[in-house]
């Protein structure tokens, strides 16, 4: 994981006790990514803290990826958005490692060669 993240990867992981359930999965499991994005590490190097979040659904990705869509969708109901620019629409690799080896789950953005 060193060696992928930051980056467009998505590791599956078992959940802790110390993850709201409300963002498990059925299998007691987190997907952890930490994006190749400037913005998105200030802001949590700001707060001392991971965020927590759900995903995109598929049908979804090109309104929640541009901010201008974004502000016309979620002005009401969002005290802030930051204007990063449009962002990417391929998704990140996943990767399942809950299991005694690495699996790749979904093929995306990053390149998965499992050693």
């Amino acid at each position: 994981m060193k060696e992928c993240l930051p980056g467009p990867y998505t590791f599956i992981l078992p959940a802790s006790k110390q993850v709201p359930k409300i963002l498990q999965g059925k299998k007691d499991t987190i997907g952890l990514r930490v994006p190749d994005n400037n913005i998105a590490r200030a802001i949590v190097k700001e707060l001392g803290h991971p965020i927590l979040s759900g995903s995109l659904p598929g049908d979804l990705v090109e309104d929640n990826t541009d901010p201008e869509i974004i502000f016309e969708n979620y002005r009401n109901e969002t005290d802030l958005i930051i204007d990063g620019g449009i962002g990417g629409t391929v998704p990140s690799t996943i990767i399942d490692c809950t299991g005694e080896k690495p699996v790749l789950i979904r093929q995306g953005l990053g390149k998965w060669e499992h050693k």
